[in-house]
């Protein structure tokens, strides 16, 4: 079975890449990656497009084993791991994209996933800590998920992985599409998961608003960590690492 990740443990972050290499076939996506995640804090992954940051990201949830380095989870060497024991370790990730079956409800959309996670039995339960969590998803859980804002699909997303109480959200491109005052509902809603006590890892075109929630940023370029450090000092340096990104 393996050894199996602790409770948090003080000065030993959540989740920590170590020189990872990884790719697709003969391709090499990433080079030498490291960087650490610490509890309950948030961390931008930045850069343009081709850098990386969806294998970092993929790495991080166990879809893509690296080649080569250590992925640790709370100081556990959980490299290959796959991604469905990551998931129940506490690392959930939130794919680009909306995610929900348009032609169900709001809440048929959660009682599928709730089903699969808690059994029938704890399908009220978790309903009731969804909608704790997105009041927003409780006022439409009766509407078509199809005919929702993009921002409110992304939250019903959201809403399905953060039952689970991970430890550590990943979200790949949230904003990806939506109008600028949607985005902004995204990151409140985000802020809601920081604020629950949950890590987020978060890839984003729009460097103003992540450098705006997150404590720490890595950009990748080339595959290659090109800057790392706490988001409040190295804004500046970022966005001119980053001239064509989203503002």
């Amino acid at each position: 079975m393996g050894e199996q990740p602790s409770m948090e443990t003080p000065g030993v972050p959540l989740l920590e890449l170590r020189d990872v290499e990884a790719g697709y076939g003969p391709f090499r996506a990433l080079f030498g990656v490291s960087f650490a995640i610490q509890p309950r804090s948030v961390t931008a992954l930045l850069g343009s497009n081709g850098a990386g940051k969806t294998t970092v990201v993929r790495v991080a949830s166990g879809l893509v084993a690296p080649t080569a380095g250590q992925l640790l989870l709370e100081g556990v060497d959980v490299t290959g791991r796959r991604a469905f024991r990551l998931a129940r370790d506490g690392v959930v990730h939130a794919p680009e994209g909306r995610s929900v079956f348009a032609s169900l409800t709001v809440e048929e959309n959660l009682v599928l996933t709730f089903q699969q996670v808690f059994g029938r039995s704890g399908v009220k339960a978790a309903l009731e800590e969804a909608y704790t969590l997105f009041p927003r998803m409780g006022e439409r859980r009766r509407q078509l998920a199809g005919t929702l804002s993009g921002g409110e699909q992304r939250m019903l997303s959201l809403a399905r992985v953060m039952v689970r109480k991970p430890k550590l959200l990943i979200t790949d491109e949230l904003s990806l599409g939506l109008a600028p005052v949607i985005i902004d509902e995204v990151y409140e809603t985000l802020v809601t998961i920081r604020d629950s006590g949950c890590a987020l890892l978060i890839v984003e075109q729009h460097v103003h608003q992540a450098l705006s929630l997150a404590d720490d940023v890595v950009v990748l370029a080339k595959g290659r960590v090109v800057v790392q450090g706490a988001a409040g000092e190295l804004g500046d340096v970022t966005e001119r690492l980053m001239p064509g990104a989203s503002a």
